[in-house]
């Protein structure tokens, strides 16, 4: 199957970290960052252009150099640019850009000065106060730098994947055991199916008839690094990536119970198992059993149905009161992709994305929206070109004009506002109150104390033209924690004033995170759930977002952007 953009977005953003920690030209480095936002962002797969014998080159942003290597790509499954740059420079560097103190310049230092190549490197560097000697580190870097490998460390695992960067390593493998012959049920279970942000690995289930050789297909997938282990029921690999994948094949009488028992989370089975007992029953992934007999298994759903339960989805099986909704039937009815009616916050070229007014209405369009927010950066933001005054207004002008032409999209007049330092907006009175959507953001002195940063957040809320506090926290998943904030003042300010919050569903950011986004659905804050879409490929981020708050126990009535386009601005105007 020939690779899809997500996988060839994936080499360009590899081979631009490789490089820029080799010292590449930054111009190089530039050239292949952006070719993996136009491909990750592009609506229309590549592969399927090259097949048609289309120039790929006709793209804004993509030259004849970056269209060869994305034909290679297509056609061989790999670069051989990028394999031979895996040589020069080992690629478990990148593995130090999850360190929160570190990019591709720093770890270039740190690799030519010490030769850390490795965090348990790194780790030891730091505690022999080997980094502060270094120029342009220092003892508080230094400091920093070890802490954040302690925080590492402590987690349940030291590499996770964010969910998004998990898909594109597993996909092209489902999709090729699910070519296989006689393969009944194939299905990702664990903490993917619970979609949480980030995994550690994976855990595939399958049912296959009896000449079935679905485990020798499995561990000779091209994409394969290693194989750990090979059985007959269960075998283990590590595929291009570092991301390890396990199969499992259980007899159909079981399948549901696997499903279960391996999905997880460990909290929710145990509880489960305790549930069963009480009915003089054990639980485990092979079925429920009572006195030996299996009672149950086949199913999923005839798990929770023999102990008395409704089905609990996936996303909610962390033991955080589902059960005992299950059991009272009050579980929450889950917001679902197909009840989005629009996206609120979405940038063009005329700030830093890759794409037209146009260009992202028609994508908004071919996804059945209702409306679309154009929320290009202000003014402050010069790093992502924001609009001046004069640039706005030609761009809300423009907007009107194309409201007028007949579109089922209709196109909101937004901004995404940074909040300056004191808490002002980046706007005047007289700008804001001519939007029909105020986004507001920060996007600097991330470095304020817990108390300043939360005033300062607060004072926009207070705005009473803001509407929507965008990716509230400034955290990145398996990246940066984010500013210091007193989320539960900002929370009951949010409520106070009727500014919402944002699940911001870029797959690096998800912020809020499902845990807060909860939090703020019971302080009576609307969500929205937008893409921070830089492209039109990336509106499709919509579902990672939905995922998120299906993890907060959320309904479309706790989501701005359910609504229809009169009763949103009717919400935006306080009617």
């Amino acid at each position: 199957m020939a690779p899809q953009n997500r996988e060839i977005a994936y080499i360009f953003g590899e081979m631009a970290d490789l490089l820029e920690i080799q010292g590449a030209n930054r111009f190089r480095v530039r050239a292949y960052r952006n070719a993996e936002r136009i491909i990750s962002g592009h609506s229309e797969q590549f592969a399927d252009m090259i097949a048609r014998g289309e120039k790929l080159s006709r793209f804004p942003g993509i030259g004849k150099n970056i269209a060869s290597k994305i034909t290679e790509i297509v056609q061989s499954g790999t670069l051989s640019q990028y394999e031979k740059l895996k040589k020069r420079v080992p690629p478990s560097l990148i593995d130090l850009t999850r360190v929160a103190e570190l990019g591709p310049k720093r770890i270039s230092t740190l690799w030519k000065e010490l030769g850390i190549t490795s965090m348990a490197q790194l780790r030891q560097a730091a505690r022999r106060q080997q980094i502060r000697n270094i120029s342009g580190f220092g003892k508080k870097t230094e400091e920093k730098i070890l802490r954040e490998v302690r925080r590492l460390e402590d987690r349940e695992d030291t590499r996770r994947y964010r969910l998004a960067d998990a898909e594109v390593l597993v996909q092209p493998l489902l999709n090729y055991l699910k070519a296989s012959d006689g393969v009944n049920n194939l299905e990702i279970a664990g903490s993917y199916r619970r979609r949480k942000e980030s995994v550690g690995d994976i855990d595939i289930l399958a049912t296959v008839s009896a000449d079935n050789n679905i485990m020798k297909r499995f561990v000779s997938f091209s994409d394969v690094d290693r194989i750990l282990m090979e059985g007959e029921t269960r075998s283990s690999i590590v595929v291009t990536g570092g991301l390890q994948v396990d199969l499992r094949v259980v007899p159909p009488e079981s399948y549901g119970a696997a499903l279960q028992y391996f999905t997880g989370s460990q909290a929710h089975n145990i509880a489960l198992r305790t549930m069963a007992g009480k009915k003089g029953a054990k639980i485990n992934e092979y079925g429920v059993f009572k006195n030996e007999r299996r009672v149950a298994g086949g199913r999923e759903n005839e798990i929770y149905s023999w102990l008395g339960l409704a089905w609990i989805p996936p996303e909610l099986r962390e033991d955080t009161g589902e059960i005992e909704d299950a059991a009272n039937d009050t579980l929450p009815t889950l917001v679902t992709e197909s009840e989005i009616r629009g996206d609120l916050h979405a940038h063009t070229r005329a700030s830093d994305g890759m794409e037209s007014l146009e260009e992202m209405r028609n994508a908004a369009g071919k996804r059945g929206y209702e409306y679309l927010a154009v929320t290009d950066h202000s003014r402050s933001l010069t790093i992502a070109n924001g609009l001046s005054l004069d640039r706005l207004q030609q761009q809300m002008e423009e907007i009107d004009r194309l409201n007028q032409d007949g579109s089922e999209v209709a196109l909101l007049k937004s901004a995404e506002v940074d909040i300056k330092r004191d808490g002002s907006l980046d706007l005047p009175e007289e700008v804001l109150e001519k939007l029909d959507l105020v986004v507001c953001s920060v996007h600097s002195a991330f470095e304020l104390s817990a108390k300043r940063q939360t005033r300062r957040i607060i004072r926009a809320i207070e705005n009473p033209h803001s509407h929507i506090i965008a990716h509230p926290t400034g955290r990145k998943v398996e990246g940066r924690s984010g500013y210091e904030v007193d989320l539960q003042q900002i929370m009951a300010a949010a409520a106070e004033h009727g500014c919402a919050l944002e699940i911001n569903a870029q797959p690096e950011r998800l912020d809020l995170s499902d845990a807060n986004a909860r939090t703020a659905a019971k302080h009576g804050v609307l969500l929205s759930i937008s893409t921070d879409a830089h492209a039109s490929g990336h509106l499709e981020f919509m579902r990672y977002g939905v995922d998120q708050a299906r993890r907060a126990g959320l309904s479309a009535s706790h989501i701005l952007n359910t609504k229809t386009l009169s009763d949103l601005k009717d919400t935006l105007s306080g009617s």
